[in-house]
């Protein structure tokens, strides 16, 4: 297998010569485990550890190794196990604030071609979470595509009106309905995987990621978990991210459900995903219009006129804020971590010097 099965282009090679180091070999991650990881390259997949270097360099979670990194690897005991020394730049990237009160990143793919997000079209159908989705993968510079699955839970006509709405949202991506249990629309979602490219899976617990993968492979690879019939919602069953290769020669990428989608500094995430309302607020009276009150607000008159939905408006304001404020505190965040790391390794240096 050549790497550039595994999505190994000129622009990773252009990274790779830029990297400046022989001594190591590339390999794509895997999976990510506590304290390991699983890396590809053109023979195998073996077990890799970082170089204490590397974990000493890395200033924060989000430098360390994800799923779909190409990693700067060297192999020992005849190449069964790997050490990763660095990583190339990344392409494209999947993150989201860490779930709970902590302001910082949490990766869960990197260089991804297409993020499929899934949603149900039954009870798990919801706009404001699909925008959130949707403001996740533009920010990360990769396409969305949204699968509807459960069409068979649902008439034609309620089809048609979930996708109505999508379109009535400014929501332009490709949308393709699907059954997990007839069948319907999963060889049309197998055919639009293309060789060599990489995608990832992301929706909910229980709206049939896991089940979709196992008909796209063909048998049941992985383990899938009944929903509650109250409210369509599911259990975990990916329990970590995964990347496999499918024999078409794509790659995908299986990730958990995600309750929580906190944003952090995607303004170029919403600046797409809500292109119409971004555009409008430019055309503001007042540069630094908060779109709350003032007058000559393009958005407010907007509005008020019928021209923009006001749950979609309230929706743009929210995540904006979000992302601001989580912003200023993470920035602050780091400003004291840096402050405290500076601290820690002058103490390390003073207390080398006094033991010579």
């Amino acid at each position: 297998m050549e790497l550039i099965t595994l999505g190994f282009d000129q622009w990773f090679e252009d990274k790779r010569s830029e990297a400046l180091r022989p001594d190591c070999t590339v390999a794509r991650v895997t999976a990510v485990h506590r304290d390991s990881y699983l890396v590809r390259n053109k023979k195998s997949e073996v077990l890799a550890e970082l170089a204490g270097n590397f974990v000493y360099s890395a200033e924060s979670s989000i430098d360390l190794p994800s799923v779909g990194d190409w990693a700067l690897v060297q192999f020992h005991n005849d190449d069964t196990f790997a050490i990763i020394h660095g990583l190339l730049p990344r392409k494209s990237f999947l993150r989201r604030k860490t779930p709970g009160k902590k302001i910082d990143y949490q990766m869960i793919a990197v260089n991804i071609d297409s993020a499929l997000i899934v949603q149900a079209c039954d009870f798990d159908f919801n706009l404001r979470r699909l925008e959130r989705y949707l403001v996740m993968v533009n920010e990360g510079h990769i396409e969305p595509i949204l699968l509807l699955t459960k069409s068979d839970l649902v008439s034609p006509e309620k089809l048609d009106q979930r996708i109505s709405e999508v379109r009535q949202a400014n929501i332009k991506c490709k949308v393709l309905p699907l059954s997990n249990v007839t069948g319907f629309g999963v060889d049309h979602v197998r055919r639009l995987l293309e060789p060599y490219k990489t995608y990832c899976l992301v929706g909910s617990s229980g709206v049939g990621k896991t089940t979709l993968l196992n008909h796209i492979v063909g048998r049941d690879l992985f383990e899938t978990n009944t929903v509650r019939a109250s409210d369509g919602k599911g259990k975990h069953t990916t329990a970590q991210r995964q990347l496999i290769v499918l024999d078409q020669g794509a790659m995908l990428i299986d990730t958990p459900g995600m309750r929580e989608l906190g944003n952090i500094g995607v303004s170029s995430g919403l600046e797409e995903s809500f292109a119409d309302i971004w555009s409008l607020s430019k055309t503001c009276r007042f540069a630094n219009c908060t779109h709350t009150q003032e007058v000559g607000c393009a958005l407010l008159n907007a509005i008020e006129n019928g021209t923009l939905q006001a749950d979609r408006y309230q929706s743009f304001l929210k995540l904006m804020k979000e992302s601001e404020y989580n912003e200023l505190s993470y920035v602050e965040k780091r400003r004291k971590d840096r402050k405290f790391g500076q601290f820690v390794k002058s103490e390390m240096k003073h207390h080398k010097k006094g033991n010579q």
